[in-house]
């Protein structure tokens, strides 16, 4: 019986290990919490304002929302905002954005509209700390991502509003652990079964011992999933994405502290 509870304790003690959030409570949690979030601001992909285009964010500002981005560092060094590895579906062109360079990428338009890709700096600009800012870093790669998070903190070292960043891939977050902890920083997830180990493993946060999170943004249809919950336990601020109608939202209200939506008005 003895030797039995020690295992049980010792396998209860590496899971806690594994997927514990930090301990820490960061006073931009009390920020984050409630806020409702506009996904690649308050975007329509048949109008002017197409996903995470300065239009789109100038859109979501005005309505007062918060808004989430997605960075990418590019081949000459710059950060732009855009959430694809390529730009087929937004520019149509079968092209891998973090190949291209800034002169590059300004000859294409988003979507049917005018709109350019922006850079991060160009985003700052616009927003001008009027509404908090959730930044996700785009990598998958041990390859690129100092440098990511390097570049992204040049341009945001200096930016007077209020911001936190996010990434699936938990290097990022262990980057922001060990250089700006000032920072509040998400672990990204979704449990799903039809990816590799390595990404079911970040759906069931077994990472976080890397990136001690101070909130998990996790897909809405994974709520359920018992990872998540004792992470939610345990600490860790639940972010809710993307929630896409009124239903979803109520329905986000019971297990989510904050909202990521798209497709409609959040209230």
């Amino acid at each position: 019986m003895i030797p039995l509870l020690i295992t049980v304790l010792v396998l209860l003690a590496i899971m806690f290990f594994l997927i514990a959030p930090t301990l820490r409570r960061h006073p931009d949690r009390e920020i984050l919490s409630g806020l409702d979030v506009a996904h690649r601001g308050l975007h329509d992909l048949e109008s002017d304002t197409p996903e995470n285009s300065i239009a789109a964010f100038l859109e979501a500002a005005a309505r007062g929302y918060a808004i989430e981005n997605d960075i990418h560092l590019i081949a000459d060094g710059n950060v732009v905002v855009f959430h694809d590895y390529t730009l087929k579906r937004m520019c149509g062109e079968d092209v891998e954005i973090e190949k291209c360079t800034l002169q590059e990428l300004k000859k294409y338009t988003l979507g049917t509209s005018g709109e350019k890709i922006p850079t991060l700096k160009e985003c700052l600009d616009a927003i001008d700390g009027r509404v908090p800012l959730l930044i996700e870093f785009k990598t998958e790669s041990f390859k690129n991502y100092k440098a990511l998070c390097a570049a992204a903190n040049e341009i945001l070292k200096d930016y007077k509003g209020k911001y936190f960043v996010q990434s699936f891939f938990p290097p990022v977050l262990y980057w922001y652990r060990k250089n700006r902890r000032d920072i509040l920083r998400g672990q990204l997830a979704t449990a799903t079964e039809k990816e590799t180990l390595a990404k079911r493993l970040m759906g069931y946060l077994v990472y976080n011992f890397m990136s001690r999170p101070d909130f998990v943004s996790y897909d809405i249809r994974s709520v359920k999933n018992i990872m998540f919950r004792i992470v939610k336990c345990l600490g860790a601020l639940p972010v809710g994405w993307t929630i896409r109608n009124e239903e979803e939202y109520k329905k986000a209200k019971k297990s989510f502290k904050t909202y990521i939506f798209e497709n409609f008005l959040a209230k």
